[in-house]
């Protein structure tokens, strides 16, 4: 992007930062606050789609030690992500002035921990950075900063079972398993941080295989932190340290404390710790379907109306407690006569609900509604939108997410009292 491009009306761009693998970085002026950001712009055009379900989940990312997400829009030269300019250095330019040929392995571990901070908080959320390296790690006067997302992820094949990643992010730092087109996973940023803490400490980029001992190249290293890093990146994603909030554990630095918002939101009236278990179902099935958001309503037995329980990703917080008249909408279709609704392109379904979905500042591309039920009951609905490869819920979606519901209801022991509160 050429210098003094208006993006948006608002957005004057500077001077570029940095290039990845799918986008390009520039500073620009935000002309309506008169802050300077960052403004990313996707390169691959053919993934507008995924690119905007992604920014939609990141822009309700918050945590002090992840960047945040302003705005993303389309526009004539492409899709853009729109976040805070992060001052500082970022930890290979730190490297650079001061390694020798390392950091202190005690301020590796600093900077080693305010990442697992943001990583643990962002898997929590069911989003995979995918691109963690030395460079989008910013030490900030408030300590280490994730940024620069490789949001968009690149499919390949025709079915689900040909269906793979195509490596997003950089050679060395990227899990061997992206690399080579496999699935994106929690694993592969705890791979991808243990060779930036690799990097930090030695001075040298990781090889992928390398069994050497980090106790025996780098002084001050303990044994458990020597055997956390080359766990942390071992070959073979199942026999990797399993999750971030692990990794810290391993290398010292426990995370005692979580902090940010979730993107869970479910009643607080209900008894017995009911609205945490529900919500947890819905982060579940978020994840289990690769959704951007999924909600659980339930029938109130007194009015037929059916209440929306708990919500996860964007529009949570609007969608829980809204109520629909019997039969409105995708989900009430599907509460009034039991049967699943799956849904290619909502905004052309006669019985999607425009209305509602405009309230919550959330339209989906596609949908997928199953009732839960018990016996011949219909107790509620689970509902899915968007998935997050960017394509559209078909019939193989249908079966699995009606197994989860009638798991769900298990799990949830629903009855006719769910809704006493």
């Amino acid at each position: 992007m050429d210098r003094g491009v208006v993006l948006a009306g608002r957005y004057v761009v500077q001077a570029p930062i940095s290039r990845g693998a799918m986008g390009a970085v520039h500073r620009a002026l935000d002309r309506t606050t008169g802050e300077e950001v960052a403004v990313k712009r996707l390169t691959d055009i053919t993934q507008v789609t995924r690119f905007e379900i992604e920014a939609r989940l990141l822009s309700f990312l918050s945590h002090p030690r992840v960047v945040r997400v302003i705005d993303h829009f389309n526009g004539p030269s492409g899709y853009f992500l729109v976040m805070d300019l992060v001052r500082g250095a970022d930890l290979g330019d730190v490297l650079k002035a001061g390694g020798d040929p390392g950091l202190p392995v005690e301020v590796v571990l600093d900077y080693a921990q305010h990442a697992c901070e943001a990583l643990d908080y962002v898997h929590q959320q069911r989003i995979v950075h995918r691109d963690v390296k030395p460079e989008n790690l910013i030490l900030s006067d408030r300590g280490v900063i994730l940024v620069d997302f490789g949001v968009a992820r690149q499919l390949d094949g025709e079915g689900p079972e040909e269906v793979a990643t195509v490596g997003v992010g950089t050679p060395r730092f990227m899990a061997p398993e992206i690399f080579a087109g496999g699935a994106v996973s929690e694993r592969s940023d705890v791979f991808s941080l243990a060779a930036t803490v690799s990097t930090l400490l030695c001075g040298e980029l990781p090889r992928y295989g390398d069994r050497r001992s980090m106790r025996d190249r780098v002084p001050g290293v303990s044994a458990e932190l020597s055997d956390a890093l080359r766990a942390g990146m071992e070959f073979m994603p199942e026999r990797r340290i399993g999750s971030i909030h692990a990794f810290a554990k391993a290398i010292g630095r426990p995370l005692e404390r979580r902090e940010g918002a979730s993107f869970v939101r479910s009643v607080t009236e209900a008894p017995g710790g009911r609205p945490s278990l529900i919500g947890a179902v819905v982060r579940t099935a978020a994840g289990v379907f690769d959704a951007a958001a999924a909600s659980i309503a339930l029938v109130d037995p007194l009015t037929d109306e059916l209440v929306f329980k708990a919500a996860w990703g964007a529009g949570a917080d609007e969608i829980v407690g809204v109520r629909l008249t019997p039969g409105a909408g995708l989900a009430g279709s599907t509460a009034l006569s039991g049967e699943p609704v799956v849904v290619a392109n909502c905004r052309e379904h006669p019985r999607f609900a425009a209305r509602i979905a405009a309230n919550t500042g959330y339209v989906p591309n596609t949908m997928l509604v199953v009732p839960l039920k018990r016996a011949d009951d219909t107790l509620g609905v689970l509902s899915l939108l968007d998935r997050r490869d960017g394509g559209s819920y078909g019939a193989d979606d249908v079966t699995r997410a009606a197994l989860f519901a009638d798991l769900a209801v298990v799990a949830l022991a629903l009855g006719p009292q769910a809704l006493a509160a």
